[in-house]
């Protein structure tokens, strides 16, 4: 019997649970996870506004932990070996895996809605004999968990898992998006829309790139303070101007930044980024996913200015031919990770996380799986 979070129903505090994880099948890896940290993704699904509900529920996704056993054929993981579990897959055969334009997989892309294992359509969890469903194919708010080999990153031993778990998720979404897909030159300007944990990575990204002016913009001021840490140098709230907060920006940088990234959700944001970015050459790259009906409205002109519109998903990284690396360079100090940990809970009190995020406070919870 193992200790699990269990979201029984929507929007209901999560329930400490001794559950029974069953052994990896073919193709799978059961992990021992030791770090989790809450990413808002699970807070969306465990209120399920809008979405389609499907409980009782294990949720989480940004974590990290050891290989516990593996199932037949796989051979790219052992027991013993310091791994990050990825909510998106390589299956390592498929078009997209077998391109270098692409992080998608055909075998293993993001389904939220599945809440069973690809391989036989069963949970590995349940509680007397009830099963109990998966969620991103990683479910790691419980103390062991099985995912499929594909969505496992094998990393460095040497790498501390409670500062390299938020590698597995919001880090890698938000740096990546600049520095893989954005990719804004020394002494460019770089705005950036929303200033949570995947906006500060963005931000994180502009610094190291080297841009000259990095301006956040929220709705909330007191992100300001914060974000400065991750090299934000001008602030902008759309609710203290009376014309849009493209025009406002535009402004500021003598007809638009030459990179503006998207990390809010909002569409309206979403056409703000690319209007603000200078025509002739500016680059807006969209990040979170819009509501379902959302529609991108815009001048076709703002394109035949010279403008470039971008899509990005968990910042073009490969999930396990990439991750490594990127933990390499924060043992490398060529990363700071640690500043993304704002708070700290132990699993018992994984309520509070949520509690934490609902508030808006802090960038990332930390919840230590073992007390």
């Amino acid at each position: 019997m193992r200790a699990a979070a269990v979201a029984w129903e929507a929007g209901k505090p999560l329930s400490i649970e001794n559950i029974e994880v069953a052994p990896p099948g073919k193709g799978e890896v059961r992990l021992k996870i030791l770090f989790n940290s809450l990413c808002r993704t699970d807070v969306y699904w465990w209120d399920v506004k809008g979405q389609n509900p499907l409980f009782p529920r294990i949720l989480g996704h940004e974590a990290s932990g050891i290989v516990e056993s593996v199932g037949e054929g796989v051979t790219h993981l052992k027991p013993g070996d310091h791994a990050l579990p990825i909510f998106t897959g390589e299956c390592g055969e498929c078009k997209y895996c077998k391109s270098e334009e692409s992080n998608l997989c055909e075998v293993l892309r993001i389904n939220s809605d599945r809440g069973v294992m690809l391989s036989d359509g069963k949970t590995r969890f349940s509680k007397n004999g009830q099963p109990i469903y998966h969620f991103l194919g990683t479910s790691t708010f419980s103390e062991y968990t099985v995912l499929h080999a594909g969505c496992v990153a094998k990393i460095n031993p040497a790498a501390p898992l409670d500062k390299v778990c938020v590698v597995s998720c919001g880090f890698c979404t938000g740096f990546g998006a600049t520095v893989n897909v954005a990719k804004p030159k020394p002494n460019d300007t770089v705005a950036v829309f929303g200033l949570g944990a995947v906006g500060l990575a963005a931000c994180e990204g502009a610094r190291v790139s080297g841009a000259s002016r990095i301006i956040g913009v929220d709705l909330l001021p007191s992100r300001f303070e914060q974000a400065k840490q991750f090299g934000v140098t001008e602030f902008v709230n759309p609710k203290e101007h009376n014309k849009p907060v493209q025009e406002v920006i535009a402004e500021m940088t003598d007809g638009g930044v030459d990179r503006a990234i998207e990390c809010t959700g909002n569409i309206q944001a979403s056409i703000s980024a690319l209007e603000c970015t200078h025509d002739g050459w500016g680059v807006a790259v969209l990040v979170s996913v819009p509501k379902k009906d959302a529609e991108f409205k815009t001048h076709p002109m703002k394109f035949m200015e010279g403008r470039t519109l971008k899509g990005t998903f968990y910042g073009h990284y490969k999930p396990r031919t990439d991750i490594p690396s990127v933990v390499e360079k924060y043992l490398n100090k060529e990363l700071e990770l640690d500043k993304f940990i704002t708070h700290t809970v132990p699993f018992s009190e994984i309520n509070k996380a949520f509690d934490l995020m609902l508030r808006g406070e802090g960038i990332r919870c930390f919840i230590c799986m073992e007390e």
